[in-house]
């Protein structure tokens, strides 16, 4: 993943947990619990700015969906750090909507790359905006519960929050 040269960054407190937010002069650039897997490495140097709009407002709306008082976000977003082949389906990711799941073939599919779903899925995992670019939706094939980088519980707590009944795989 590259970054602006100029990205800030703040933390805030949610309902399920500490994240780590980051803003370019595009929009915001990432979203990341507290120890999730494929945290930026420059993630430490980025300066504190706390009151940059964009991370303020971020940390307000991540805040409100979390307590299942707002449905979604509406944030200027800079998914421009991932390759060509991410940055589809990261938007493919947005288009999943809101109480609805999608499987990584059917996303693979939706980008016209239908032999890439191992890709797709690598793509799902490096997702740097956990949460307002809607990884958790995308379960298995046959609707199971399936890796997410923050956590099987934080994706779990997202499904429901959601309303999106899942089953765990064995």
């Amino acid at each position: 993943m590259r970054f602006h040269p100029s990205t800030v960054q703040s933390t805030t407190d949610t309902p399920l947990g500490q994240v780590w937010l980051a803003a370019s002069p595009l929009g915001l650039c990432g979203l990341w619990f507290d120890g999730q897997r494929h945290l930026p490495n420059a993630l430490p140097t980025w300066p504190q700015a706390p009151q940059h709009p964009v991370l303020r407002e971020a940390a307000q709306q991540v805040q409100q969906v979390l307590r299942g008082e707002r449905a979604g976000f509406d944030l200027a977003l800079d998914l421009g750090g991932g390759t060509p082949f991410q940055q589809a389906v990261w938007q493919a990711l947005l288009r999943i909507p809101r109480g609805q799941t999608a499987s990584y073939g059917a996303l693979a599919r939706s980008i016209g790359k239908t032999q890439a779903v191992r890709a797709v899925g690598a793509a799902v995992g490096r997702n740097p905006l956990s949460v307002v670019v809607p990884c958790h939706r995308v379960l298995g094939s046959d609707g199971s519960l399936t890796g997410y980088a923050g956590g099987l519980e934080r994706k779990q707590a997202l499904l429901r929050l959601e309303g999106i009944a899942m089953k765990v795989s064995a």
